[in-house]
């Protein structure tokens, strides 16, 4: 399977297509296939996984800008450097978790983190536009390094980009536009994302990228296929419609990841 390009880049359009309709990389509905439909095992699949969201979510920042510029994103440097300031440490030391835990605990741990996006794909995906932060001064500036700190972690364990949960808390803690924060979510999570991808660089599970060339650029390629025909089909299918199916797969494939190890 892992050699069947027809099944890698379908595999890869269609997490591209469901990520483009909901506003994510797709990286949570990726790794459960990269452990249960190509059998990588689980530190390979998170680092397999983070190259790939890396490829997805630096092409995605140029796709933005034309309806949120670069020049409106430095606007709110503050607010990513404030995450940023927590999700880097986070990002550094959940993949030295990753790196350290027992496959079948690696294993556990990402099935309980589906679920938990699962729920938060349900009843956060699209939390009210207050536009009033949550909190003010040190406060706030705490918050957002808390934040940012699990985020990090969350990121860094699944090889995900994170958006799942920059976005509520752009929105919730910072009170920033929904659209908006979907870009500063991509800004916040490349360099949280190159952080864990150099602590995993150290490892010597990192050689599952030489020797899988061809498969990453074939899921890449499917992936971003994928998120660019995603994109033109939200005006046909809507995110709520789609929400509930997406939370059962990724319920199921956390069941699936469990019993795996």
């Amino acid at each position: 399977m892992k050699t069947n390009k027809p099944a890698i880049f379908g595999s890869g359009a269609l997490i591209g297509i469901l990520g483009g309709l909901i506003g994510l990389g797709g990286a949570e509905f990726r790794l459960p296939l990269l452990i249960g439909l190509f059998g990588f095992a689980s530190l390979e699949a998170v680092i397999l996984n983070k190259t790939m969201s890396l490829i997805v979510v630096t092409s995605a920042l140029p796709f933005r800008a034309g309806s949120i510029p670069f020049v409106t994103l430095l606007e709110y440097w503050p607010v990513i450097l404030n995450l940023l300031a927590g999700s880097l440490v986070g990002a550094w030391f959940g993949a030295g978790w990753a790196i350290r835990l027992k496959s079948e605990t690696l294993y556990r741990v990402i099935a309980v983190l589906l679920v938990l996006i699962a729920i938060l794909l349900l009843f956060g995906h699209h939390p009210t536009n207050s536009h009033q932060p949550a909190l003010s001064g040190s406060s706030l500036v705490l918050a957002g390094i808390a934040a940012g700190l699990v985020i990090g972690l969350v990121a860094s364990l699944m090889g995900v980009a994170g958006g799942e949960l920059l976005i509520p808390t752009l929105v919730l803690l910072f009170g920033i536009d929904i659209k908006l924060a979907g870009s500063l979510s991509l800004a916040i999570s490349l360099p949280t994302m190159l952080t864990g991808f150099t602590r995993y660089s150290k490892d010597k599970s990192f050689a599952v990228l030489g020797k899988n060339r061809g498969f990453v650029l074939v899921m890449a390629v499917g992936s971003l296929f994928g998120a660019f025909i995603g994109g033109q089909l939200v005006g046909l299918i809507t995110a709520e419609a789609l929400l509930p199916v997406l939370a059962a797969i990724l319920l199921i494939s956390a069941i699936k990841v469990w019993w795996h190890g």
